[in-house]
Protein backbone atom coordinates (compact mmCIF):
# COMPACT_ATOMS: atom_id res chain seq x y z
CA UNK A 1 0.00 0.00 0.00
CA UNK A 2 1.34 3.33 -1.13
CA UNK A 3 1.70 6.07 1.33
CA UNK A 4 -0.67 8.91 0.70
CA UNK A 5 0.23 11.96 -1.11
CA UNK A 6 0.16 15.19 1.32
CA UNK A 7 -0.33 18.36 -0.13
CA UNK A 8 0.17 21.87 1.34
CA UNK A 9 -3.48 22.66 1.90
CA UNK A 10 -3.85 19.01 3.79
CA UNK A 11 -0.57 19.27 5.96
CA UNK A 12 -1.76 22.64 6.88
CA UNK A 13 -5.49 21.61 7.72
CA UNK A 14 -3.44 18.87 9.76
CA UNK A 15 -1.24 20.88 11.54
CA UNK A 16 -4.45 23.01 12.70
CA UNK A 17 -6.46 20.41 13.61
CA UNK A 18 -3.44 19.03 15.41
CA UNK A 19 -3.14 22.20 17.20
CA UNK A 20 -7.04 22.47 18.09
CA UNK A 21 -6.99 18.94 19.34
CA UNK A 22 -3.95 19.07 21.30
CA UNK A 23 -2.23 15.81 18.95
CA UNK A 24 0.83 17.91 18.69
CA UNK A 25 2.37 19.52 21.35
CA UNK A 26 4.65 22.93 21.02
CA UNK A 27 6.21 22.15 23.92
CA UNK A 28 9.68 21.52 22.50
CA UNK A 29 9.70 25.12 20.16
CA UNK A 30 8.33 26.53 22.98
CA UNK A 31 10.72 25.35 25.40
CA UNK A 32 13.88 26.08 22.88
CA UNK A 33 12.52 29.72 23.07
CA UNK A 34 12.14 30.13 26.89
CA UNK A 35 15.58 28.18 27.52
CA UNK A 36 17.39 30.89 25.18
CA UNK A 37 15.68 33.60 26.78
CA UNK A 38 16.60 32.37 29.99
CA UNK A 39 20.37 32.15 28.47
CA UNK A 40 19.51 35.90 27.76
CA UNK A 41 19.00 37.11 30.81
CA UNK A 42 22.08 35.39 32.02
CA UNK A 43 24.20 37.00 29.78
CA UNK A 44 22.71 40.09 31.32
CA UNK A 45 23.66 39.33 35.23
CA UNK A 46 27.05 37.92 33.91
CA UNK A 47 27.84 41.39 32.12
CA UNK A 48 26.31 43.25 35.52
CA UNK A 49 28.81 41.26 37.59
CA UNK A 50 31.88 42.11 35.15
CA UNK A 51 30.32 46.01 35.70
CA UNK A 52 30.58 45.73 39.32
CA UNK A 53 33.64 44.44 39.62
CA UNK A 54 35.22 46.93 37.33
CA UNK A 55 33.37 49.43 38.98
CA UNK A 56 34.41 48.54 42.45
CA UNK A 57 38.45 48.32 41.24
CA UNK A 58 37.86 51.67 39.60
CA UNK A 59 35.97 53.15 42.50
CA UNK A 60 38.73 52.43 44.68
CA UNK A 61 41.63 53.09 42.25
CA UNK A 62 44.23 51.41 44.40
CA UNK A 63 45.38 47.46 44.40
CA UNK A 64 43.31 47.01 47.27
CA UNK A 65 40.61 47.56 45.23
CA UNK A 66 41.66 45.36 42.61
CA UNK A 67 41.61 42.57 45.12
CA UNK A 68 38.69 43.50 46.33
CA UNK A 69 36.75 43.42 42.64
CA UNK A 70 38.86 39.99 41.85
CA UNK A 71 36.91 37.61 44.07
CA UNK A 72 33.92 39.57 43.08
CA UNK A 73 34.15 38.82 39.52
CA UNK A 74 35.49 35.08 39.92
CA UNK A 75 32.19 34.65 42.56
CA UNK A 76 30.08 35.79 39.77
CA UNK A 77 31.49 34.08 37.17
CA UNK A 78 30.80 30.87 39.39
CA UNK A 79 27.20 31.74 40.19
CA UNK A 80 26.37 32.76 37.08
CA UNK A 81 27.61 29.05 35.77
CA UNK A 82 25.94 27.29 38.63
CA UNK A 83 22.59 29.33 37.46
CA UNK A 84 23.73 28.05 33.44
CA UNK A 85 23.72 24.35 34.60
CA UNK A 86 20.23 24.37 36.69
CA UNK A 87 18.35 26.27 33.82
CA UNK A 88 19.83 23.41 31.35
CA UNK A 89 18.62 21.22 33.88
CA UNK A 90 15.23 22.53 34.60
CA UNK A 91 14.81 22.83 30.70
CA UNK A 92 15.30 19.67 30.18
CA UNK A 93 13.61 18.17 33.31
CA UNK A 94 10.75 20.02 32.04
CA UNK A 95 11.14 18.23 28.17
CA UNK A 96 11.40 14.69 29.89
CA UNK A 97 8.08 15.30 31.31
CA UNK A 98 6.31 16.28 28.26
CA UNK A 99 8.53 13.42 25.94
CA UNK A 100 7.10 11.31 28.63
CA UNK A 101 3.76 12.09 27.89
CA UNK A 102 3.94 11.79 24.43
CA UNK A 103 4.93 8.11 24.49
CA UNK A 104 2.07 7.61 27.11
CA UNK A 105 -0.36 8.95 24.23
CA UNK A 106 1.15 6.42 21.69
CA UNK A 107 1.15 3.51 24.00
CA UNK A 108 -2.72 4.61 24.77
CA UNK A 109 -3.17 4.86 20.79
CA UNK A 110 -1.30 1.40 20.58
CA UNK A 111 -3.06 -0.64 22.59
CA UNK A 112 -6.65 0.66 22.15
CA UNK A 113 -8.73 -1.82 20.81
CA UNK A 114 -9.21 -1.25 16.54
CA UNK A 115 -12.67 -1.58 15.13
CA UNK A 116 -12.23 -3.86 12.40
CA UNK A 117 -15.43 -4.07 9.90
Amino acid sequence: MRAPITTKSTSLKSLIWDMLTFEKLLTREVVHLIYWAGLGLLALMAFAIVGGAVGLALRDGTIAGLLIALPVLVGGFLVVGALILLWRAACEFYLAVFRISDDLHAMRQASAPVDQD
